[in-house]
């Protein structure tokens, strides 16, 4: 494996983020691993502080180039939750897969052996974000009843190479293909240049808050190069721009909830509406002032809007 010791940033990051999270999380997290498929993967489980009726256990599927870390806001906003968050099959601490190519099918049969593995049942909640959006909801597609119901934050609506955005995306596909053909230790520096991941920290970040930004940097810095080595990277961006939830927004027939941020740059609003009206049970709730950081930024009423809508629909 290509993985880079990120042991001195994580921490420093920890250090950092200690303003940003609840004094009871800690006590809540446990840290465990388990074979699926040949690959050992990495998982956190946070147990509720206080099991209540409306206890639900929510599975969540994080972003591209992103770990269990990136969610951690939201997960310490709902202490009445049983929360169980993997790192994907070659990102964070999970190996990649066996001789197997890193699509949203493949992710998606992960999410299957996870399952079975955790002896996780149909009344699971399954939360995607970003990337993990589309896994979950091409997951949820593919095998009806097999969770309930489906919640994404910051869904990718629409095709990534299409639309104003068509260009940058075309651009950083050459930059991860470039990436993995050049010389490994060159190869390696480009993809985790921390001059290129600061750049796509400060262009997702909405906040004014300086602290808050500082920490988001910080995050980005420790956890954005974590992935196992270039060709399962090269494989999941290609996943991730090829698939979107509007390919299947027609097969998901159970409750889904739509979080989105008000000033995504990349899922549009006016994409997040055109994807409601194409699923047939859908909630959408925008926040203000936010973009695709929304598990970074707006915990709290990302938070709320799960608590609302698991509320609505329970087990």
């Amino acid at each position: 494996m290509e993985n880079v010791d990120t042991a001195h940033s994580s921490q420093g990051a920890q250090a950092q983020a200690v303003e940003f999270f609840s004094k009871s999380l800690p006590g809540r997290t446990s840290a465990s691993d388990v074979d699926v498929h040949g690959s050992n993967v990495a998982y956190w489980t946070y147990e509720p502080v206080n099991v209540t009726p409306k206890t639900r256990t929510i599975l969540v599927i994080h972003g591209f180039r992103g770990d269990h870390h990136g969610l951690l806001r939201v997960v310490d906003q709902l202490p009445e939750m049983r929360i169980i968050m993997p790192d994907l099959p070659a990102f964070g601490s999970s190996e990649p897969f066996v001789d197997d190519e890193h699509t949203v099918e493949r992710y998606g049969r992960f999410i299957t052996g996870f399952m079975d593995a955790l002896g996780l049942g149909p009344n699971t909640v399954l939360l995607g974000h970003s990337f993990g959006s589309i896994i979950a909801s091409h997951f949820a597609a593919a095998h009806p009843g097999a969770i309930h119901p489906l919640i994404l934050i910051n869904p990718i609506a629409a095709p990534a190479l299409e639309g104003p955005k068509g260009l940058m995306t075309k651009l950083a596909v050459l930059y991860y293909q470039v990436s993995a053909k050049l010389p490994k230790r060159l190869g390696l520096a480009v993809l985790r240049n921390r001059a290129i991941v600061r750049v796509m920290s400060i262009t997702m970040a909405k906040t004014k808050d300086k602290h808050l930004r500082r920490f988001i940097h910080g995050q980005h810095d420790a956890y954005f190069s974590a992935f196992a080595d270039r060709k399962s990277l090269l494989e999941s961006f290609r996943a991730s721009v090829s698939g979107n939830v509007a390919d299947v927004a027609d097969k998901l027939r159970l409750p889904v909830l739509l979080i989105a941020g008000e000033k995504d740059e990349i899922a549009t609003l006016p994409n997040q509406h055109k994807l409601m009206g194409r699923l047939p049970d859908a909630t959408l709730v925008v926040i203000p002032g936010v973009g695709h950081l929304i598990h970074y930024e707006t915990p709290t009423p990302a938070a709320a809007a799960i608590r609302t809508f698991l509320e609505e629909h329970p087990a």
